[in-house]
């Protein structure tokens, strides 16, 4: 299977997960390549932090394929780089990623005016591959409804407004600038935001989207529980919403899954930063998917046929793991962390 989110850490963030850690369990959990997020410590947003990055995670030495992207920052001459790296690197460097709005890591470009600028650069250079995108449009968040003690209060702060305004951003800004790459919208959590990614593909433009396992068997009412820890960016939504969003899914509207997995220490939870492991919860949601009866074809696509064909990736068969093997393979990843919201609420 193929993850093409994930956040591994290590570096400066080594206590919450090394590479070596993430990519073995992805391995043991049936998933064999892995692209990995930009927001990591120091970022990738250099060539001297890229280029270190792909020697650590072949210093591994794991029958896995990694890919990474570079983040994107307002500096022209970042941009420049950042398009350098994925034509001299196509293959360990797989796109470029934008966060139009702030998340863990800081690397929030939240005004407009520099997201218009972004995409304007990234035409004038030629630059035809995929841009990722976290969408949550900062104007629309509100950060005075956030309670600490009530993890379920951060859907409130963020709410389903702020994503959808911010996917209407990004299709307009890149089609005013003339960009004529690829548009992938990160963790979708909201139908209204499917709706803008489907309506956009009517007028042949190149997007896609992917949801994750979170976002699809989880809702707001699994975060009041504070043991569960479930909190992330964007959060979780009404059970009405993520029952929508499962039927989208089913239906083949969303392209792919991808974990989001982004492991913290408890005590980095416990101060309330966003983000779980993800890969105990794609095992749950492929049992979930062989328990309502999705074709074997459209399993494939959604963990790893769609993203060959998006990202040009050597097509090779997608394995999945069987239904009599999901429930010890998720207990084994939810063993690796020290808390697991998946495991907890199923």
């Amino acid at each position: 299977m193929i993850d093409a989110h994930v956040h591994l850490r290590d570096w400066g963030q080594a206590a919450k997960e090394t590479l070596s850690h993430g990519m073995a369990l992805a391995l043991r959990c049936g998933i064999d390549e892995l692209f990995d997020m930009p927001n990591t410590v120091p970022p990738l947003t250099t060539r001297l932090n890229v280029m270190k990055r792909i020697e650590d995670a072949k210093a591994c030495n794991l029958a896995l394929r990694y890919h990474l992207y570079v983040g994107l920052t307002s500096d022209p001459r970042q941009i420049e780089e950042a398009v350098a790296l994925s034509r001299e690197f196509p293959q360990q460097v797989i796109g470029l990623k934008m966060f139009a709005g702030h998340s863990t890591g800081n690397m929030g470009m939240v005004e407009e005016t520099l997201q218009r600028s972004v995409y304007t650069q990234l035409a004038q250079l030629g630059y035809e591959g995929v841009v990722a995108l976290h969408c949550e449009k900062e104007s629309l968040l509100l950060p005075a409804l956030e309670d600490p003690s009530d993890f379920s209060s951060h859907s409130l702060a963020r709410p389903v407004e702020a994503e959808v305004a911010s996917v209407r951003d990004q299709l307009q800004f890149s089609l005013e600038a003339g960009f004529k790459g690829h548009l992938h919208i990160c963790h979708l959590s909201s139908v209204a935001s499917l709706a803008l990614v489907e309506e956009a593909r009517k007028q042949g433009r190149r997007v896609s989207c992917a949801s994750t396992a979170h976002h699809l068997l989880l809702s707001l009412e699994d975060a009041r529980d504070r043991k569960l820890y479930a909190k992330m960016n964007p959060p979780l939504r009404s059970e009405e919403e993520r029952a929508q969003l499962f039927a989208a899914l089913l239906a083949g509207r969303i392209d792919w899954i991808e974990t989001d997995h982004a492991p913290h220490t408890i005590a980095d939870k416990e101060q309330g930063a966003s983000g779980i492991p993800g890969f105990s919860g794609l095992l749950l949601l492929v049992k979930q998917l062989y328990e309502r009866g999705c074709p074997t074809s459209l399993m494939q696509s959604f963990l790893g046929g769609r993203v060959q064909q998006v990202f040009s990736l050597e097509r090779r068969e997608i394995s999945i793991p069987t239904y009599q093997e999901l429930d010890s393979l998720s207990q084994f990843a939810a063993d690796a962390y020290p808390f697991d919201s998946f495991l907890n609420c199923h």
